[in-house]
């Protein structure tokens, strides 16, 4: 018995010298706003001491339009929209809490709520009353409960390949997000997290492999890295995931484009159609050949699917004109 406890203690030991030996640690901050600021970045400090990492584009009068990226990813995902988006709108988006260059919430609260409280918090600070919400993946999720948790703030919905629909696939189509929902595992995975896994991650996602570039996979592999994400990550992971009901959908009046790949293999294109079929004012858009990022791995299609939408949606309805009253004389008879 006592060889059989050595034995353990060994294989323990060799388990923890294997751990620390490839451990991969966390980015240096500076360094990372260095490369993925930018000239056009800010940080905006809120209330509470956090700032915040976004950009502003566009004319500053024009309509209003933030975008939410998704689980993991950073507000460079949807360059390929902005790049056309800010010659006609003012374009917002922001690494969200717990991601990218903005980094983790002092408060550990990831729920759609506390997303939710950013979004008022920027747009606020930013003097910005009423504006278009779109979501990716989990930001889709996010932009459709604030839509209904405060729709009067919203002149439209986008939600891309959004979660939240009460459709599942059987299994994920993504290693990295099966191992980070697993306990144990995915709290030594968070700390091991090799290149490779990341990479393996993105290619899986999408169906336009091109969009695998050495450039992205480092930008997913290190700011996951950067200080307090990947423990973000683990607690939003540990987290139940919340499904919205049809019933609760079918009250909301908000212009809505829906916007799916076919081939998405972490959110299948059913969902998309229960979001049409529920919501009363949607219309739907899909993307064949296309996975989880339309907006990049079809950006110049979906970026004017989206303008000529918009075109539309944004165009105040308009009221019955009555006809002006008569200034002919009115002529009456004498009896």
């Amino acid at each position: 018995m006592k060889w059989v406890w050595r034995g353990m203690l060994v294989v323990a030991a060799i388990l923890v010298i294997a751990f620390l030996v490839f451990r991969v640690p966390d980015t240096d901050p500076a360094e990372m706003r260095a490369k993925y600021g930018g000239s056009s970045s800010q940080f905006l400090m809120l209330e509470d001491g956090r700032e915040i990492h976004l950009r502003d584009e566009g004319p500053r009068d024009a309509p209003v339009i933030v975008l939410l990226h998704g689980s993991n990813a950073d507000l460079h995902t949807w360059e390929p929209w902005t790049e056309r988006l800010r010659e006609d709108y003012r374009v917002i988006r922001f690494d969200q809490r717990g991601h990218g260059l903005t980094g983790p919430a002092p408060d550990d609260d990831y729920s759609a709520q506390g997303f939710g409280a950013d979004i008022d918090a920027v747009t606020e600070k930013l003097g910005i009353e009423t504006f278009t919400l779109a979501g990716n993946s989990m930001g889709g999720g996010i932009a459709m409960a604030y839509a209904l948790e405060k729709p009067w703030r919203l002149d439209a919905l986008v939600l891309v390949d959004a979660a939240g629909a009460p459709v599942t696939r059987e299994g994920s189509g993504n290693i990295a997000f099966k191992l980070a929902g697993m306990p144990v595992i995915g709290d030594i995975m968070s700390q091991l997290l090799p290149r490779s896994l990341v990479e393996k991650s993105l290619s899986q996602s999408v169906s336009n492999q091109d969009v695998v570039t050495d450039e992205a996979v480092d930008r997913y592999w290190e700011l996951a890295r950067y200080p307090g994400n990947r423990d973000a990550t683990r607690k939003r992971f540990g987290s139940a995931r919340a499904t919205f009901a049809s019933e609760e959908i079918e009250r909301l009046q908000i212009p809505t484009l829906v916007m799916w790949g076919r081939d998405d293999a972490l959110i299948p294109y059913e969902a998309g159609e229960w979001y049409a079929e529920h919501l009363p004012r949607a219309t739907l858009v899909s993307y064949e050949g296309i996975g989880h990022l339309p907006m990049e791995e079809a950006g110049e299609r979906s970026v004017i699917d989206l303008k000529i939408w918009l075109s539309d949606a944004l165009i105040p309805p308009q009221l019955p004109v009555e006809e002006p009253p008569s200034t002919e004389p009115v002529v009456t008879s004498a009896s």
